[in-house]
């Protein structure tokens, strides 16, 4: 498949990602397919790994130190992720990966028979699911700074954040379906450590038919007559380069964007925990014909999550044309802002599923200023470039973010002293969630005061 395409003028269709693929244009098929398939196994299951791991008997410190380890997988694996699809092309890069996103979900599947064995004072199924999260992120480490890129090329610069909207609102569509059939699949099972365990294995199997499907598909029916085999990485050096190489308007948007995330990174892996342990939040309604309908607090997260992946879908479009009149700095403020609040509202909100409701539609909108946000990081890069541009952002953005999930576990759950092994600090999720506001705050406020508009958007 050629990724070369003339620059156009016209403004980006939001639709337009659709329309290829109802057009059946075969590589807009299969990649888009996949693509598909993959974010909905992610969906189904990133989501609720704090909840799985917990019911596996993991402490809030190890879960803690699972997001932190997704941190450096999500930080590491881009660059050389993209370095071997330049080396060995396109088609044999997604199979590799697809596979190994697949053996990951169906380690996380097996995890379960591990936990009788101990390594130490850990549980076997403990390491085995940090084991799977190596393979299950392979996928995703492909084409990152490439779909920068393509963008950047195929729209007009004053039309770069309604770009990067169609891109997201076909991506994204999965997030949108993969809570709700987790919900689905949650509904016939109770709240027990058990039955979290079994319904989460069932989630894992389809995510693992998903896997095999996208993989399967993408090997067979990707076309790589025109697949570009590049040179060997260049080292060290080139990536340096490229960080050196980053314009200066991006550096106050990498600072607020670095503390905002860092902040996030804090507390996200324990959204779920917030809903299903903490507060315990589920929905009961009564519905005509039907009779009362009970949702236990996992499954009631998963509808959560669809809700606020359908608030994010209907005004990321709407949003991205905003920025148009009004630039892109104020959208992405607002995606900042929302990122930044949630938290310390989450934390403190009463057990009321219509309150949770409506702190997850507020949290879709974080998502609304995400195609702007795309478009501030790229919009200055020398034409050419915006790869290699995106992939030392992302990668330096999520470098310094590695521990932040770490320190949220350990301001939730405390930590002993080392030499006494007497209680050093005893922990508080209201602590953690605050912290994360705090500092979240911070960093918007940062962008606010020294951030800069794209050029074509003032």
């Amino acid at each position: 498949m050629s990724l070369e395409q003339e620059p156009a003028d016209e403004e980006a269709d939001p639709l337009d990602a659709f329309r290829q693929f109802f057009a059946l244009e075969r590589d807009v098929l299969v990649l888009s397919a996949a693509m598909f398939a993959f974010s909905l196994g992610f969906q189904m299951t990133s989501r609720y790994m704090a909840e799985y791991m917990s019911a596996l008997g993991a402490s809030v410190v190890v879960i803690g130190l699972f997001g932190t380890v997704s941190n450096v997988v999500s930080a590491v694996y881009p660059y050389p992720g993209g370095a071997i699809s330049d080396r060995i092309g396109s088609r044999y890069a997604l199979t590799a990966f697809g596979l190994c996103s697949t053996l990951g979900f169906g380690v996380w599947l097996a995890a379960p028979a591990l936990a009788g064995v101990s390594i130490g004072p850990v549980s076997l199924s403990i390491v085995a699911i940090f084991a799977g999260l190596l393979l299950a992120q392979g996928w995703k480490s492909f084409g990152l700074g490439a779909t920068f890129a393509i963008v950047k090329q195929s729209v007009a610069p004053s039309h770069l954040a309604a770009g990067f909207a169609s891109t997201e609102t076909f991506r994204r569509t999965a997030f949108l379906v993969g809570p709700l059939v987790a919900a689905a699949l949650f509904y016939p099972f109770g709240s027990s450590s058990g039955e979290v365990v079994t319904a989460f294995q069932v989630i894992l199997l389809v995510a693992v038919v998903f896997g095999v499907l996208g993989t399967v598909a993408q090997h067979v029916l990707y076309r790589a007559d025109e697949d570009d085999i590049g040179t060997a990485f260049e080292g060290v050096s080139q990536l340096l380069a490229d960080l050196r190489a980053m314009p200066d308007e991006l550096r106050p948007l990498l600072v607020g964007d670095t503390l905002v995330r860092f902040a996030n990174g804090m507390v996200y892996v324990f959204f779920v925990i917030v809903v299903t342990r903490f507060r315990e939040v589920g929905l009961t309604v009564s519905l005509p014909a039907i009779g009362t309908v009970a949702f236990s607090p996992q499954s009631y997260f998963g509808l959560l999550l669809g809700l606020e992946m359908l608030v994010a879908l209907l005004t990321m479009v709407p949003v991205a044309k905003a920025a148009e009149r009004v630039g892109l700095k104020p959208v992405v403020a607002l995606g900042f802002a929302v990122y930044a609040l949630f938290p310390v509202l989450l934390i403190s909100a009463p057990p009321d599923p219509a309150i949770f409701a409506v702190l997850f539609a507020f949290s879709g909108l974080r998502f609304a200023g995400l195609p702007a946000h795309k478009a501030l990081i790229v919009g200055p890069a020398e034409r050419g470039a915006g790869g290699r541009v995106t992939g030392a952002y992302y990668l330096l953005r999520n470098v310094i973010v590695i521990p932040s999930a770490a320190v949220g576990g350990l301001l939730w759950d405390g930590f002993a002293n080392p030499l006494t092994g007497t209680q050093a600090f005893a922990g508080d999720p209201t602590l953690a969630f605050t912290a994360a506001t705090a500092i979240g705050l911070l960093g918007t406020a940062y962008f606010l005061v020294f951030g800069e508009e794209f050029e074509a958007y003032r």
